[in-house]
């Protein structure tokens, strides 16, 4: 069991996106992305004196400048260059903290009670990171034709309900030892069962906006949920 006080809660957010320009501060469902994710936060289990807004950029300093949460101040080269995660996550080796729990500003659908599970989850187990995912009920086939899934036993159909489960990355809640970083690793080895431990999210919560159609699909969920 980890103690709550040894984590560090950070959103981390940019404006160079090239497919929705802007997408971090532009208008949402009369707020913002950013808006909306430091809320949530705000709102869920994690202290607010251990919640930072990873930023490099003005307009997102102002942002998070409205809220009790502290502001980390990226550099040019953490915001623009995808340089490795240590320069991607240059706070590793420099905020306090023995874990990170980050959130996803690009899925605003995603619920607090959700947050709250992924926190209470890595908290109250053993494991040095965890990564969100969507639980499948699918087919799969590998680039060469080969089905990876496991043909149902006693099924001579497609039959979705007969498959085993398989998990999608989900890309919106992710848990890591701070110095894991520093060694190259994001949430675990990649190597093991379970390592990263897999936390299951709703699908619906993990709907992500790397598009325009998906920006504007996005705010019409949020205002039907």
């Amino acid at each position: 069991m980890k103690n709550i006080n040894d984590i560090c809660f950070i959103i981390q957010a940019r404006l160079n996106s090239e497919r929705v320009p802007g997408k971090m501060i532009r208008k949402f469902n009369d707020s913002t992305l950013v808006d909306i994710a430091i809320q949530k936060l705000i709102d869920s289990d994690a202290p607010n004196d251990q919640i930072y807004l990873s930023v490099h950029e003005s307009q997102l300093i102002d942002i998070g400048k409205k809220y009790p949460i502290n502001i980390y101040q990226r550099s040019h080269e953490s915001a623009n260059i995808d340089n490795g995660i240590q320069t991607l996550f240059e706070w590793w080796d420099k905020l306090p903290y023995k874990y990170i729990i980050m959130i996803s500003a690009c899925n605003p659908l995603l619920k607090v009670e959700t947050i709250n599970s992924f926190i209470n989850t890595f908290i109250n187990n053993d494991a040095n990171g965890m990564f969100s995912v969507i639980a499948k009920k699918n087919y799969f086939w590998s680039i060469d034709g080969t089905m990876m899934n496991a043909w149902p036993e006693g099924q001579d159909l497609l039959n979705t309900k007969a498959v085993e489960t398989t998990y999608e990355a989900a890309h919106c809640l992710y848990a890591s030892q701070m110095d894991s970083i520093g060694k190259g690793k994001w949430c675990g080895s990649w190597l093991k069962k379970h390592d990263p431990t897999l936390f299951e999210v709703p699908e619906l919560e993990t709907f992500d906006i790397d598009y325009e159609w998906q920006f504007k699909v996005a705010e019409q969920l949020y205002n039907n949920i």
